[in-house]
């Protein structure tokens, strides 16, 4: 390394502690990292091959970040920093346990030798971890019910544009619980919202293996049933529907008495033409369903939009 590339190096580490300062020549082999590059696994003292800036990445970032740094050498500036996953079987602790992914982001600075030929770049490497966090903090908040946990209507219906746009075909349910309104104006919101988030935990424990499931709105219930047919899908809901009653009734005997008895009911459709058009579908089942008097699984005719 040449005085001049030392002194950048020395005052870029005085200027970003805590970040990793990299060398790399012109074809991205790295030539020289600050110390702190161990602290994602990685030693090259011992090493006998240098290694690639790409090494760095994990296996399906390994392109992206390569096409990124062969750029910059080739003097086209990109603008903003490279975010990758460090390789997990460097930058994973061995102590701990599941997936493990650190993301970084990689700036790039090209060096020229005395003639103004592009000899390499020097490399800043900062932790976007903690931004990443956030980041999948506030979009699990954003697509996600707060009061059961289940995904919301925006993140179902994302879910169903991606099936519609390979075709479709699978079958839906909307449950509801019955005289959930009726029930709101008796005992209050608080208890209301027991009631919700009771049935929607009921839900998670009777869905089946694919199953997704999601909170409309206030009261009505979403799953997605891929694999079944539209036989088994309403046996699976009759399931649903007679388990819950037979779960609720022992405990509302006293509520009996005051006209309250917890039972569901629910709507079947296909997912088909558009996500309005499927939810709809499913939504007027369940309209005909409380209209037979609740407690019961109901189709509605197979309409075609116009």
């Amino acid at each position: 390394m040449s005085d001049v590339e030392g002194h950048v190096l020395h005052g870029l580490l005085e200027e970003t502690s805590g970040d990793i300062v990299i060398r790399i020549d012109r074809h991205g082999f790295i030539i020289h990292a600050s110390a702190n590059i161990a602290e994602l696994g990685f030693d090259f003292a011992g090493a006998l091959l240098l290694p690639h800036i790409t090494d760095l990445a994990a296996r399906d970032h390994a392109a992206y970040l390569g096409e990124h740094v062969a750029a910059v050498l080739a003097g086209r500036p990109q603008t903003g920093w490279a975010e990758f996953p460090v390789n997990e079987s460097a930058g994973c602790n061995s102590s701990s346990s599941g997936h493990c992914a650190r993301w970084y982001a990689l700036s790039l600075r090209p060096m020229c030798d005395s003639r103004g030929i592009a000899d390499g770049a020097m490399c800043l490497m900062r932790s976007v971890q903690q931004v990443r966090s956030l980041e999948g903090e506030l979009h699990a908040r954003a697509v996600t019910d707060p009061l059961t946990g289940l995904a919301n209507r925006q993140a179902f219906c994302a879910t169903l544009r991606r099936h519609l746009a390979h075709g479709g075909g699978q079958m839906i349910a909307v449950f509801a619980v019955d005289s959930m309104r009726a029930l709101m104006m008796r005992y209050g919101q608080r208890t209301a919202d027991e009631v919700l988030w009771g049935f929607a935990k009921f839900l998670e424990t009777m869905a089946l293996s694919g199953h997704e499931l999601a909170q409309l709105d206030g009261e009505r219930f979403a799953v997605l049933l891929p694999e079944m047919t539209s036989r088994s899908a309403r046996e699976w809901c009759e399931d649903v529907v007679a388990t819950f009653a037979g779960l609720a009734s022992p405990a509302s005997n006293h509520a009996r008495s005051k006209g309250t008895h917890l039972t569901a009911s629910a709507g079947l459709a296909r997912v088909e033409c558009t996500v309005d058009w499927t939810l709809r579908e499913a939504e007027l089942g369940l309209v005909l369903a409380r209209a037979g008097g609740g407690r019961q699984v109901a189709v509605a005719g197979h309409r075609r939009a116009a």
